[in-house]
């Protein structure tokens, strides 16, 4: 009778989280789908809204900006990613373990502060810029546009890919590799032949995360692209328009990136199905230290790319500590920067805080939740709460926004304006990095432990809190921290959902940009930084861990 009840127990949560699922995800995306698909006078159903996008350039031209970029980042990413990789692993790099510090640091930072840097350096009165007109008579290449986007995401999501081969390159056999030097392939032929083909299955799933982010990306085609739109971007100024925005045909275009990004995700997962294989590592591969060429050229490569994906953040942070003049800065050091920022953001900081605390609490009580009824209680309904819990990965922060706008904007349910509604945003977004690595400490516990308990009297919903929850804490703890980083760094669907008294640091930075307020608007960017860093080191404290997992 007890294990009865206490499955009904389990039901209930499950039952009770699909209808909360259905009621924050589900619902406003037939939302936005039923708005794309009624005409605007007729209110029949109609697909002129998705006519309009495709009979002018102007409109779909955006969609060929948004691929272009896209596939150029995820393939510039990979070619970048593998090498460093396989060097990280198979060399010893002096302070090999502050890189990779370094690198999830520049990862975990808001893509817009990178294009925001790379404007300071390379802009058109940047400091490098200026610097080799004035010393060398040389005229950099135009950051902006294309180059400038491209730039700036391939830097920022290269060490997404760079950490799932990390991972996978710990579980090859270096038995392998010998066996390939033994018959002649060594240097780049033996990486080419035998390395890449072994980690296809990851590099797709690197590169999918890549690609998702890349489309979705809102901040740096914004800052930095100029004339060159971008889907978010398009969908944006469609949906918050001076001249009256048009709401159905931003859903329309919404419903067209998500069919754009399933697609994707369903062919990233054909395709890693028929490459996947299962390899254990008897021998794993370990970093030896090389000599002469060999040893510069692996140091010199991974230090470009930390430099090059890290220093710009740097520049930010000193930035912030010269001294301005309006919006000029002058000689001299300051914390009037600071001052400013806080006269001018210390509502977004506080906000930053209360809204993204809110939104981690909520995050850690149904990633412990989900994660438990998906690995311990498999059966239909849980495999369904299972699938709708990643709908998120395929689904842009600007269209949640729009999405959950056009669901939440009357009664019964008038959330729009509120903190709530941003809240609800950041938990869908971000909730499945807290699920991932609690479902992974879930699968590491063994059932003969709870068995043990149960066996001993204790019921089934006490063994769970008593023996299974602080056996899964590591792993909830981990995943939160990743989680808070996101939420605290997300732009995309903040600035669709923000009013004067919900306004965020993300949204501050970007208004600070846009104003030309760059003092202020390094000073903003110095504190998220610093709050990222700080997370980031207490990640790795709590978990004992060097890298990030995702």
């Amino acid at each position: 009778m007890p294990n009865h009840k206490n499955r009904d127990i389990w039901s209930v949560i499950t039952i009770a989280i699909l209808i909360l699922y259905a009621i924050i995800l589900i619902f406003p995306l037939f939302t936005i789908l039923k708005e794309s698909v009624v005409g605007g006078e007729s209110g029949q159903f109609s697909l002129e809204y998705f006519a309009k996008f495709f009979s002018k350039k102007y409109y779909y031209g955006t969609l060929f900006n948004s691929l272009k970029v896209t596939l150029s980042v995820t393939i510039l990413s990979a070619i970048i990613a593998i090498p460093l990789a396989y060097i990280m692993t198979t060399v010893k790099i002096k302070g090999s373990g502050f890189l990779q510090g370094l690198i999830v640091i520049s990862m975990m930072s808001p893509p817009f502060i990178g294009a925001y840097s790379w404007i300071l350096l390379l802009g058109r009165n940047g400091a490098i810029t200026n610097f080799l007109k004035d010393t060398f008579n040389i005229t950099t290449p135009d950051i902006y546009g294309f180059t400038g986007i491209v730039l700036v995401l391939t830097l920022q999501l290269t060490p997404l890919i760079f950490l799932y081969l990390m991972g996978a390159l710990k579980s090859i056999d270096n038995s392998l590799l010998e066996a390939a030097e033994s018959m002649g392939c060594v240097g780049y032929k033996k990486i080419i032949k035998i390395v890449v083909p072994l980690l296809i299955p990851t590099l797709l799933s690197g590169a999918l995360l890549v690609f998702m982010r890349a489309l979705a990306d809102f901040g740096t085609p914004m800052l930095i692209g100029e004339g060159y739109k971008t889907i978010p971007v398009l969908i944006f100024n469609e949906f918050i328009s001076e001249m009256g925005g048009d709401d159905a045909f931003a859903a329309a275009i919404s419903v067209i990136v998500i069919i754009l990004a399933l697609t994707v995700f369903l062919i990233q997962k054909y395709v890693s199905n028929r490459k996947a294989f299962s390899m254990n590592s008897l021998n794993p591969i370990q970093a030896k230290k090389e000599k002469g060429w060999k040893n510069f050229w692996a140091h010199f490569y991974v230090y470009l790319y930390v430099a090059l994906a890290f220093l710009p953040q740097l520049y930010v942070m000193y930035t912030a500590f010269l001294k301005t003049s309006g919006r000029i800065f002058v000689k001299g050091y300051s914390l009037d920067s600071f001052k400013m920022a806080y006269e001018r953001g210390g509502d977004a900081i506080a906000n930053t805080f209360m809204i993204g605390f809110s939104a981690l609490a909520l995050v850690i009580l149904l990633a412990i939740l989900i994660a438990y009824v998906t690995v311990r209680r498999r059966n239909s309904m849980t495999n369904l709460l299972d699938i709708i819990a990643m709908i998120p990965y395929i689904v842009p922060g600007s269209v949640l926004g729009i999405a959950l706008l056009l669901s939440f904007n009357k009664p019964p349910i008038l959330l729009s304006g509120t903190a709530f509604i941003m809240i609800i945003a950041f938990v869908i977004r971000r909730l499945p990095y807290t699920i991932r690595s609690s479902a992974a400490n879930v699968l590491q516990i063994s059932p003969s432990i709870e068995e043990a308990s149960m066996s001993l009297g204790a019921s089934n919903f006490k063994t769970f809190f008593k023996i299974t929850l602080p056996m899964m804490l590591p792993g909830v703890i981990s995943g939160a921290i990743l989680s808070w980083v996101t939420i605290i760094s997300e732009l995309s669907t903040s600035i669709l959902l923000y009013t004067a008294r919900t306004k965020t640091m993300t949204v501050a930075i970007y208004s600070e940009v846009i104003r030309g307020n760059y003092g202020t608007a390094a000073a903003l960017s110095t504190i998220l930084s610093v709050v990222t860093i700080v997370s980031l080191i207490i990640f790795f404290k709590l978990t004992g861990k060097k890298d990030v997992s995702i």
